[in-house]
């Protein structure tokens, strides 16, 4: 059932933060699909900043190279459909580095480049650049507490480290997550933590179906037009 939101005066934005191989992506896309709304991935921007970094040579352990390099980039934001949901992508020159972004050697990056402040100030203002496009599901480690901070559709995904790294190796991934776990929670800006109201989920046990329908339960109950 989609939600018939275009009365509404402001765009809605579903915050879904969690740590790593939490299930963040597989499920704020159905969620995102089954409401009708554009689907955000805001770790994708980070990885397309460390992408560009490697290509440039910048050397991603330099806060300062890297910030300047955020500061001078050019990119747009764009909103596209892909396989019945529409998607919001940071382009770079007019380029979306989809499979580059995925590489073993963006992975490696990301998280020196996620933990400099003025980046993530830089990524928090594009972020909240993305309720043009309408209504939002937007994932990633810091939206219900430092992006999107006034909403009040905040959750938390998380599950057994044991689970997460089992999950990632069926993916082909070799991580440590601990210590992904660690960077990301002990950073100076906008740590992963739980936001204040957010709903947690341990979907250890769970479905990628369990897990959405109980997200979908929960936001529906509070949309009265949903009801």
């Amino acid at each position: 059932m989609k939600l018939k939101t275009e009365h509404l005066k402001h765009p809605i934005v579903i915050a879904i933060d969690g740590t790593s191989a939490s299930g963040k992506s597989t499920n704020s896309k159905l969620v995102a699909k089954a409401l009708g709304y554009v689907y955000v991935d805001t770790g994708a921007m980070y990885r397309t900043l460390a992408w560009y970094c490697l290509k440039k040579n910048v050397d991603v352990n330099d806060a300062k190279a890297v910030a300047n390099a955020c500061r001078r980039w050019k990119t747009d934001l764009c909103c596209v459909e892909k396989n019945h949901l529409r998607v919001v992508h940071l382009l770079v020159d007019g380029y979306f580095p989809e499979k580059e972004i995925r590489t073993p050697e963006t992975a490696a990056a990301v998280s020196h480049v996620a933990a400099i402040p003025k980046v993530r100030d830089w990524m928090k203002k594009k972020q909240r650049e993305c309720i043009q496009f309408g209504n939002l599901v937007m994932e990633g480690r810091d939206i219900g507490t430092n992006v999107f901070p006034e909403t009040d559709y905040k959750f938390y995904l998380d599950a057994t480290l044991a689970e997460r790294s089992a999950r990632r190796a069926a993916d082909g991934v070799n991580e440590n997550l601990a210590a992904r776990d660690q960077r990301d929670s002990q950073r100076a800006s906008a740590p992963l933590m739980i936001a204040l109201g957010a709903k947690v989920i341990n979907n250890s046990d769970m479905t990628s179906e369990q897990t959405s329908g109980l997200l979908l339960a929960e936001i529906r109950a509070r949309l009265p037009q949903a009801k």
